[in-house]
């Protein structure tokens, strides 16, 4: 076996276990029509689910890996995976919203482990010449989840129901828990950060600024994400077919996004990739107003897909990059602001959307993502300054 093949093939293990939790963060929204009728709740009280597990994992990552961080990453990875997928199937057979809402908050945290741990896993298998591309290829799971895992999620949801879509996640997530189990070699133990160590990473103004534009990103994206499948249901008319139709346009992009971002990012720096990634998100949010059917709508999704999920990746890679001794509490800081954001804008959204409409959801989600990109652009020219200093 060559040098290389172990950490690849544990790449690719990875980024299933990836795909299976980013499979596991869209069913809800993608099967928000059907959670809302069969639990007969409004769609703003189902998109209560993503924000509580939201919150959930955004405060359970660092936690979580503070104390976890001894732990071989084989067994706490592999773990992390049983998990979710026992939540996912235990949801499934949640009788009311009551009960389905304390499953869905302790399956979730599974994802709080596995996303931060396993970019922090491959940080320590991959050469360092080529640690930044590995990320993004672990996150390219992300990306394959929303070609596939969202579209698939919306439709069984839209034609067999909400319970179904939550089982397949339950499959998907005990696959990995297997695959990860078989492919990752044992003894992967990033270097433990003393308490120390966190309060630098935590007080460090820049750093945490560099996280903090996660927060907001998705915040701006979460607004509206959210509620994608009732807006298209109730504002463009749209049927079950063209639902699943437009999250599937919406994932394919997003994973020519990341594939790009995997191709470009050592060339043009992971700074600069983020900046474009969140540009791209607010012009789909200028424009979204302007779609008035499914077919402008697919114009309007190209940018921001192609900018959502390849932000993310990017992120990983600055962070990963910039503080190399305190990566291990970076990403999983990281991973605490994306679901953070989520939560937020969730939660705004919904609150919106219960008081006012789908109207003022797309400048709400506009306004997060122009302050995203002013505190972006302030912490690179930051970093550039500490460079040149």
């Amino acid at each position: 076996m060559t040098a290389r093949a172990p950490w690849a093939a544990a790449g690719r293990a990875l980024m299933f276990g990836n795909f299976a939790v980013g499979c596991g963060v869209m069913v809800v929204p993608g099967a928000l029509n059907d959670l809302s009728r069969s639990l007969a709740v409004a769609p703003a009280v189902a998109g209560q689910l993503i924000t509580a597990a939201a919150v959930a994992v955004g405060t359970g990552a660092p936690l979580l890996a503070a104390a976890l961080g001894h732990w071989d990453r084989r067994r706490l990875l592999a773990l992390a995976m049983a998990w979710y997928a026992a939540g996912h199937a235990l949801a499934a057979l949640a009788p009311d919203f009551t009960l389905l809402l304390p499953l869905r908050v302790a399956g979730v945290l599974g994802a709080a482990v596995f996303t931060p741990q396993a970019a922090a896993a491959i940080n320590v298998l991959a050469p360092p010449a080529e640690r930044g591309r590995a990320i993004t290829r672990v996150f390219l799971g992300w990306s394959l989840s929303s070609v596939l895992g969202m579209p698939m999620g919306s439709f069984i949801a839209e034609t067999l129901g909400w319970r179904w879509a939550f089982g397949a996640v339950a499959l998907l997530s005990a696959t990995a828990a297997a695959w990860v189990w078989r492919a990752v070699p044992d003894g992967v133990r990033p270097p433990p950060l003393s308490p120390q160590s966190w309060r630098s990473a935590l007080t460090h103004p820049v750093l945490m600024a560099m996280v903090a534009v996660t927060a907001l990103s998705g915040a701006g994206q979460f607004t509206l994400f959210s509620y994608f499948a009732p807006y298209y249901r109730q504002v463009l008319g749209a049927s079950a077919a063209q639902v699943s139709g437009l999250f599937f346009w919406f994932g394919a992009f997003g994973l020519l996004g990341n594939l790009l971002l995997t191709r470009w990012v050592d060339r043009l720096g992971a700074a600069r990739c983020v900046q474009i990634a969140l540009a791209l998100m607010a012009l789909s949010l200028l424009a979204w107003p302007w779609a008035r059917g499914p077919g402008a709508m697919v114009l309007v999704l190209v940018p921001w897909a192609l900018g959502c999920f390849s932000s993310n990746s990017a992120q990983q890679a600055r962070l990963s990059q910039s503080a190399p001794a305190y990566a291990p509490a970076l990403l999983a800081l990281n991973t605490s602001a994306i679901y953070v954001g989520q939560a937020a804008g969730a939660g705004g959204g919904g609150a919106i959307l219960a008081g006012a409409g789908f109207g003022p959801l797309s400048w709400a989600g506009l306004a997060w993502m122009a302050t995203a990109i002013a505190l972006s652009a302030w912490v690179t020219r930051r970093m550039q300054g500490r460079l040149h200093a």
